[in-house]
């Protein structure tokens, strides 16, 4: 029951928060009559604040979330999450719309504690299943409020502001379900358990330990025992001093990213998520241009859940693709890339709206494979405390980069594109992803061949002087 009772909890409100009838129809919504506004405002003043908002809240939250033991920012998003839709209903005009999406960013941002909160108050052998769970019915969720939107407007002819009423009310249930949470005694840095670094070392009965021992043995020889590190983050975290956490994450961050293959995937997370955020941020606004909502019916609904659903298909199919993604894993980054710089080109050149969504629907299930692989194979070199870290320094990096895009492409204190323009952008700069990528695997190729001759020769050398 301990591990049952915050687990329907936390599913109940990862299921509520993210239903969203109102999410597919947003720019419909701000452009037509409840909001009046022109494409200029919503695309180059109002959307990039969103982006500002998540950048430089992260961090900040990130610390928050262990300091506070999880459940205090769990209560800060819902919060966040019904004042958004309350200004989305209630408030008019521009300044309110970037008001509003700061507080949508300060959401955004606290998912860390979603995710986060569940291993404070839970065994490690059940985070697999719980996780699974979580992660499970947010996307569910979302496929539910984009189907829901989709048919109460096609079918029920309901207004668009009807939509945002029921998002309301979902929110709202939703801001119910964290203040039943048990409050956790632990995390992380700040609030470790006394006694976790004499018991976590004793316990063979979970697979996450095994996991942290073979981890030990994946890291570059070059570097520090990583021993070093668990004895350091141990320690630390008996002191919960903001300082020596700060130090101590550092030191784990300079430790970590001197892995190559952890470098070269935590890379691509940083630039594809860069990208991913930039073409989903958007592709509302060009849709808009290719077939405008108020002449048109439009099915963006129908694409959302479609490309939910496919998306978390491939992630599920993720394991059972017979690829050697240690050998493989730069060219395969290349060649997918690729086809994603294809899908933002497409998306961009033809304007027809079924080529349109069925780019668009590719382009989101490829990213979710790439994605899964990408997070399996960071998270496979890396305990539960280190790869907090650098999950959070990857998504760090991507909205840094997001942000420089931002401003120099949308915003309007920029170039201020149009949408049009800003689509090529995005798919030159997946091309230019996939350029690095193929170099670093025919790099990694050549590397791995030449090593190999030089095996072949050592052997002959032994088998000749053996022979004399």
């Amino acid at each position: 029951m301990s591990v049952l009772n915050p687990a329907v909890l936390l599913c109940v409100y990862g299921f509520f928060s993210n239903l969203r009838p109102s999410e597919p129809f947003l720019t419909a919504y701000l452009l037509g009559p409840d909001q009046n506004l022109t494409e200029t405002q919503v695309v180059n003043e109002i959307y990039p604040i969103w982006t500002y908002s998540y950048l430089a809240l992260l961090f900040p939250i990130f610390l928050a979330t262990d300091y506070l033991r999880y459940k205090p920012v769990l209560v800060l998003q819902a919060t966040s999450l019904v004042v958004t839709y309350v200004m989305l209903l209630k408030a008019r005009g521009m300044l309110a719309m970037q008001l509003l999406e700061f507080f949508f960013g300060l959401a955004t941002a606290s998912e860390v504690a979603y995710y986060s909160y569940i291993y404070s108050v839970v065994e490690p052998a059940h985070y697999q299943r719980v996780t699974g769970y979580c992660r499970s019915i947010t996307l569910f969720g979302s496929a539910a409020g984009s189907l829901t939107g989709q048919l109460l407007l096609s079918v029920a002819k309901v207004q668009l502001v009807h939509l945002v009423i029921i998002t309301l009310a979902s929110a709202a249930v939703a801001f119910v379900a964290p203040w039943f949470l048990p409050m956790p005694k632990r995390s992380l840095f700040f609030h470790k358990s006394p006694g976790a670094a004499e018991e976590k070392p004793r316990s063979s009965s979970t697979a996450l330990l095994d996991k942290d021992e073979d981890s030990e043995r994946k890291l570059p020889p070059n570097s520090q025992d990583v021993s070093t590190i668990s004895r350091s983050s141990e320690t630390g975290s008996h002191r919960s001093g903001l300082v020596e956490v700060l130090r101590i994450l550092f030191d784990d961050f300079l430790k970590c990213y001197r892995c190559r293959p952890l470098l070269a995937w935590s890379l691509w997370w940083a630039l594809a998520t860069c990208g991913y955020f930039q073409v989903i941020n958007y592709a509302q606004a060009l849709w808009e241009n290719v077939r405008p909502s108020q002449d048109y019916e439009i099915y963006n609904g129908y694409v959302e859940t479609l490309s939910t659903l496919l998306g978390a298909l491939a992630a599920l199919l993720v394991g059972y693709l017979p690829v050697c993604w240690s050998l493989w894993g730069e060219l395969a980054l290349c060649v997918l890339s690729l086809l994603m710089a294809v899908c933002v080109f497409v998306m961009d050149t033809i304007r027809n709206i079924w080529i349109c969504y069925g780019s668009y629907i590719l382009f989101r299930a490829i990213y979710m494979l790439l994605i899964t692989v990408a997070t399996y194979q960071i998270a496979a070199t890396l305990n539960m405390q280190r790869y907090a870290l650098v999950f959070g320094v990857n998504t760090f990096v991507a909205l840094l980069l997001q942000s420089l895009l931002t401003v120099v492409v949308v915003d309007s204190a920029g170039l201020g594109l149009d949408v049009f323009t800003q689509f090529l952008i995005y798919g030159g700069y997946f091309a230019v992803i996939s350029t690095v990528f193929l170099v670093a695997g025919l790099c990694k190729l050549a590397s791995r061949r030449r090593s190999k001759q030089e095996d072949e020769v050592q052997e002959d050398k032994v088998l000749d002087d053996s022979r004399a």
